[in-house]
């Protein structure tokens, strides 16, 4: 078997079989083949695609060249949350010990932010001593003793995809369906979860910029999930402004804090309800998307949900006194509202740019290795759909240097649009696959 006749077969848009996949992926992972033979394999995958086999294929490659985490030890059917990302995306933070206070075992493995969107373990690793990197002895035992475990991925989970994205990265090739389904399957794949709820970000904060592409980037991983063996459904959610107010690390764990305990946006609650209703019908813990909200509900209103997240974070040896007293969190030396020319409604809030703004002042990475700084972000205090006058602030943001508050200031600004014209607040849950 060579390389160049696999190429060669895709550019003619012909079927690879199985052993023709694991040929590539295992041959590239080890080394055997070179990045300019795979970057022409991708670009041809890129041109003419790949069918329901080749692309569920693909992923179990990617998912057995590492490590395949084994959950069978824990009792019950484990269910697995994840997002395609966006701006103030803070579900799994409050999802996690919610879910785990309604008695459904939560055992996730999370990543850290890159780019505009922020990352699950980047926020709770502001808990000071917080883990994030647990032995696998102590991530089964705190989900078995406490019901929740949050780790960040191991080095060795899903190793050819790491590869290979950061070959598509650098050759064009990102913007496939078949290559980004197949790279978030293959990881929640070896994550070990029997059932798995998707929350697919549509709009200008996420990497799905319209309803069509995301639906179908949807429909594909649901379809490769499924054909896996595994129950899958996927909630497309809105992303054209912040979820919820908080933007930045520190920022956003307030925010979450808050919202455990019956304070959240009710944007942000919408869309944490929608995906933990589902966890929890999956999870065969109720018998209604009905029946698990209220459940949810209840969790937050009776305080149990906050004290799972409080035992969750000692569980990983973090100092959970921030979660009774979040104004312990270290803060920004410079805190400034920022206020708009007009007046009038906002029609528009482009997410992506109050995300990048955020990168500006330290809060995220333009590279993986980037240190970042968790005191800063901004907090919106107008939405899509909200009436502003001159004197009306729109957002505030937190920064420790003049210089990148000033740019990050001009980059806010420039995100709002406002009209005369009476806007309705955005609809969240945009429909499901």
């Amino acid at each position: 078997m060579r390389m160049l006749d696999l190429i060669e077969k895709k550019k003619e848009k012909r079927e690879l079989s199985n052993e023709e996949i694991k040929f590539i992926v295992n041959g590239f992972t080890k080394g055997d083949i070179p990045d300019y033979q795979m970057a022409a394999f991708l670009m041809a995958v890129r041109f003419t695609g790949m069918t329901e086999n080749e692309i569920l294929n693909l992923t179990l490659a990617m998912r057995d060249s590492g490590d395949v985490l084994d959950l069978s030890r824990m009792v019950g059917l484990k269910v697995d949350k994840h997002s395609s990302g966006g701006v103030g995306d803070k579900t799994t933070i409050l999802l996690a010990p919610l879910v785990a206070s309604c008695g459904m075992p939560v055992a996730k493995m999370s990543g850290r932010g890159l780019g505009h969107t922020g990352g699950t373990i980047d926020k709770l690793e502001s808990f000071p001593g917080f883990m994030t990197a647990l032995p696998e002895d102590m991530f089964f035992d705190n989900v078995e003793k406490h019901g929740i475990a949050v780790a960040g991925q191991t080095a060795n989970l899903a190793p050819a995809d790491k590869k290979m994205y950061a070959l598509r990265d650098a050759t064009a090739t990102v913007d496939s369906i078949p290559l980004i389904a197949s790279s978030i399957m293959s990881k929640k794949l070896a994550a070990g979860a029997d059932a798995i709820v998707l929350d697919v970000k549509v709009g200008d904060g996420a990497f799905m910029k319209d309803l069509k592409s995301a639906t179908d980037l949807a429909t594909e991983m649901v379809t490769i999930g499924r054909n896996a063996g595994k129950q899958v459904t996927a909630v497309l959610t809105q992303m054209d402004q912040p979820l919820g107010n908080a933007v930045g690390n520190i920022l956003e764990v307030k925010e979450a804090i808050a919202s455990l305990k019956g304070k959240g946006p009710d944007d942000l609650m919408e869309v944490v309800f929608a995906l933990g209703s589902r966890m929890l019908l999956l999870g065969k813990k109720v018998n209604s998307l009905k029946e698990g909200e209220e459940m949810l509900k209840d969790a937050i209103s009776s305080g149990r949900a906050f004290d799972k997240f409080k035992e969750f974070v000692e569980a990983q040896k973090g100092d959970s006194s921030y979660a009774e007293h979040p104004e312990n969190f270290p803060e920004a030396a410079i805190v400034e509202d920022v206020y708009l020319e007009d007046e009038g409604y906002i029609s528009a809030i482009k997410a992506e740019k109050i995300g990048h703004a955020c990168m500006v002042l330290g809060g995220g990475r333009a590279e993986k290795d980037d240190v970042i700084d968790l005191t800063v972000g901004c907090v919106m205090k107008k939405k899509v759909g909200s009436f502003i006058k001159k004197d009306d602030a729109v957002l505030t943001l937190y920064a420790n240097d003049r210089e990148k508050m000033e740019q990050a200031k001009a980059e806010v600004i420039s995100a709002f649009t406002v009209t005369d014209e009476v806007k309705k607040p955005l609809e969240m849950i945009l429909g499901e696959v």
